[in-house]
Order: structure tokens, then C-alpha cells, then sequence
């Protein structure tokens, strides 16, 4: 681990939306370093985690839908699906704070929402109620989990799919995941080579970890909105994306 990764690692642990929006403002910065990455974990993978995104939402055909992407940040990501609202006659909304959406291009297709989703994004919820056909929030989720209520910024954005809609809520880290892979012998060798030592992963058990997101919670995700009529699925990220051995994502669908 280099000395910088660990600086911007230690960075951008907890963030909170005034935390984002400073990050935004700062030109020292890279685009992935904004959005609360280090370099290593967002450079030339973003590519990689667009094309997961389109086979997960089964987007790759189809023109002419409105597309929602909440916490689209400023990096590379935003931009292939921009790419990809321009290629399929799409409309596309795009929600984050004033700041990061300057950084982001401008088209005639893209609506920009500023603000914290959905406190201060009422014009967005009440024109786009039952009208969305996808919904991205890629590596939010756990800032949500820590800042706000995650049933109220989960169940007003399901309110805005159209039947047929999908919801994908994704890259969750999920501390019980990290624990199983970290366990594993594989886990064990991976850890070493990252940190270029033969140092052991430091897991903890049986011990309450307060503002983790763990198996309990994805549970209650996938539980709750099937109770509420939606399809729900529990999904594996390749191993090419840079952290899927610690994240799930989770993908909603109303019938």
C-alpha cells in the first residue's frame, strides 16, 4: 500500500454530502478522488463497472427511456452513461450537489437536479412520479445508511419506476462479505500481496460494529420490497470491478 493510497483511504472513510461537495470544489483533486476514491480503486475501471451496470439493468436495446442516476458524481462513469443516454434517445436526470453537477457536461437530454436526494429534490419526485424506466445509485448507498434514513431515500426513489422499472442499488459494502472473503485463504493471500507484507487481515467477530452495513441489512432490503409487491435480487459484481469481493449489489424491479 503506498503512502498516498493510505492518506486518501483514511480521506475519505464517512463521508457526508458537505463532505462531497467540498471534495468537488477542490482542484487538487482527481476525478475519482471527488467522488471518494482513491486513484487506484476508480482509474481505468469505470469502463468496466458501466458495462456491469447496462447487464444488470438489460438496458443495451432499448431507446427512448428515461434514465435516473442519483449521486452521479464527476468521474468517468457519469460519462459513459451519458454516452449511453445520447446513443439510445434517452432523457436522463441527474441528481447530486451543485458542485459536482458543474463538473458534469451539459446536453439537451439531461436534466440536472442539485441537491440531497430526495430532501431537496421535490421538483424531480413529484414531475417523475411512475415515469422512470431505470434508476442508477452506484456507491451511495452506504453514505445514505450512515447520514439519513435509508427506508425513506429507498422508498421514495422506488415510487418514481414505471411498471416494469428497475432500481439497481449497487457496490454496497457489505462488512460481512469482507469478513468471509478475508477468512478464505484466498482472502489471506490477496491481503498480503496488496499491502507487499505478510501481514494478516485484521477481522473482527462477534462484536457490535456500529454504521456497517452487514448480511442483516441487505436481508432487510431485499425482504422489505418484496413485501411491498417488487421483485428483488441479491446480485455478484465480476471479479474485474476493483472491490467485489466486499460489495454486493441489489437489484429491485416493479412488476
Amino acid at each position: 500500500m503506498n503512502k498516498q493510497f493510505q492518506q486518501d483511504y483514511e480521506r475519505f472513510k464517512n463521508l457526508s454530502y458537505e463532505d462531497f461537495k467540498a471534495l468537488a470544489k477542490d482542484e487538487s483533486l482527481s476525478v475519482y478522488q471527488k467522488i471518494g476514491f482513491p486513484d487506484e480503486y476508480r482509474k481505468g475501471k469505470e469502463k468496466d463497472i458501466f458495462i456491469d451496470i447496462g447487464g444488470k439493468l438489460g438496458w443495451q436495446n432499448e431507446t427512448g427511456k428515461t434514465i435516473l442516476d442519483i449521486g452521479c458524481g464527476c468521474s468517468d462513469l457519469v460519462n459513459f452513461i451519458i454516452d449511453h443516454g445520447k446513443n439510445t434517445s434517452a432523457k436522463l436526470l441527474l441528481v447530486d450537489s451543485a458542485e459536482m453537477l458543474q463538473l458534469v457536461k451539459n446536453e439537451l437530454f439531461i436534466e440536472k437536479y442539485a441537491g440531497y436526494f430526495p430532501n431537496d429534490t421535490k421538483d424531480l419526485t413529484e414531475q417523475y412520479a411512475g415515469k422512470v424506466d431505470y434508476i442508477i445509485a452506484y456507491s451511495i448507498f452506504h453514505y445514505i445508511f450512515y447520514n439519513t434514513c435509508m427506508f425513506r431515500f429507498l422508498d421514495t426513489a422506488l415510487s418514481l419506476l414505471k411498471p416494469g422499472g428497475k432500481m439497481l442499488l449497487a457496490d454496497i459494502p457489505n462488512v460481512d462479505k469482507r469478513k468471509r472473503f478475508f477468512s478464505s485463504d484466498r482472502g489471506v493471500q490477496s491481503h498480503k500481496e496488496f499491502m507487499n507484507d505478510d501481514s494478516m487481515p485484521v477481522l473482527q467477530y462477534n462484536t457490535p460494529e456500529p454504521g456497517q452495513i452487514d448480511d442483516s441489512i441487505i436481508n432487510a432490503i431485499l425482504q422489505r420490497y418484496r413485501n411491498f409487491g417488487y421483485e428483488t435480487y441479491l446480485l455478484s459484481q465480476p471479479e474485474n470491478l476493483p472491490m467485489w469481493n466486499r460489495r454486493d449489489d441489489i437489484l429491485i424491479q416493479r412488476i
